[in-house]
């Protein structure tokens, strides 16, 4: 993938133009920019106002910038304009790829929450029925992933299903009014599909492989503010802990925020998994396996050493 389809994949330039970086970054900090989506420990966070809480009085304003999914919000941060936020697996691979400002800054691992849907009268039963199917999902997220992975574990190949590249919003009309066979999501969106699109859930992403999810950071604002990007992951992970234990007030708190159902939002909260923590080596050899399979496939241009982006906190 060169430089210019990675600006494709994500926001593109008019949309990248949109958002300004962060004028005199080394100096003393004045806004902290999180990238989010509708679900997850970002969107409690945001509720909650736990890192207005502990930012503002040290004179930093919160900034919220809401993504439909993981990749625009990774090309948003590579050109500055945001400097932390949750992502997937796959869309830090493609962006380590395309040379991207990015870096790791704490991990999660997913349990639950995302796979592939079929309509309930589908004749599709099995992974093997997907061979020569309309799939939908995003590219460049953990979706793209989940499907790379499921073929592998039927003996099928990419080339095997016609892929239909959406965003989830575009994604969900179009599982519904049939435009395509199989729908590859994660949580609210796979909730939603279950729940009033007429779903039936094809396969688990727990069956087919262990995936992890991203706290990323800007590159710079790592380097620059490494002792603030540190306060960011302590509170994050804080409001993790609270939110393993407090999932009927999740349900609300990203309801309420994120404008999806009560409902939708407390199948999500149950089954989701809000622990955070370091990068670890076993979530490196995992994620590594991520890069590995992507360029394998032709997907990226060059093999990436994840590793190589792994921020490592310098705070005592």
């Amino acid at each position: 993938m060169q430089r210019r389809d990675f600006l494709k994949l994500s926001l593109g330039a008019a949309g990248a133009a949109a958002f300004a970086p962060q004028a005199n970054a080394q100096g003393a900090l004045k806004q902290i920019r999180i990238g989010y989506q509708k679900t997850g420990v970002l969107v409690i966070a945001r509720q909650r106002a736990t890192l207005e809480k502990h930012f503002v009085p040290q004179g930093i304003e919160v900034i919220w910038v809401e993504f439909s999914s993981g990749p625009p919000m990774v090309e948003a941060m590579n050109v500055g304009s945001v400097d932390y936020g949750a992502v997937g697996d796959s869309p830090p691979v493609f962006a380590q790829a395309a040379g991207a400002a990015i870096v790791y800054a704490a991990g999660q691992p997913i349990t639950n929450g995302q796979g592939i849907l079929v309509p309930k009268d589908s004749p599709i039963r099995s992974i093997a029925d997907l061979k020569g199917k309309r799939i939908g999902f995003t590219k460049g997220s953990s979706a793209h992933n989940l499907v790379v992975q499921t073929l592998e574990k039927a003996g099928l190949t990419y080339a095997d299903i016609t892929p239909v590249y959406l965003t989830p919003p575009d994604a969900g009309p179009a599982f519904a009014n049939g435009s395509i066979e199989a729908w590859a999501i994660w949580d609210p969106y796979f909730a939603i599909g279950e729940t009033r699109q007429n779903g039936r859930i094809l396969i688990n992403a727990h069956e087919v492989t262990r995936t992890n999810s991203f706290y990323i950071a800007n590159r710079d604002f790592a380097r620059n503010h490494g002792a603030i990007l540190q306060q960011i992951v302590d509170v994050t992970t804080a409001t993790g802990k609270w939110a393993e234990e407090h999932r009927d007030e999740v349900a609300r708190s990203l309801a309420a925020i994120t404008g999806v159902p009560l409902d939708i939002q407390t199948v999500a909260a149950d089954r989701a998994n809000f622990v955070i923590g370091a990068v670890t080596d076993d979530i490196v050899v995992t994620q590594q396996g991520v890069a590995d399979r992507f360029y394998k496939l032709g997907l990226i241009p060059k093999p990436v050493v994840v590793s190589d982006i792994v921020w490592h906190s310098t705070a005592t």
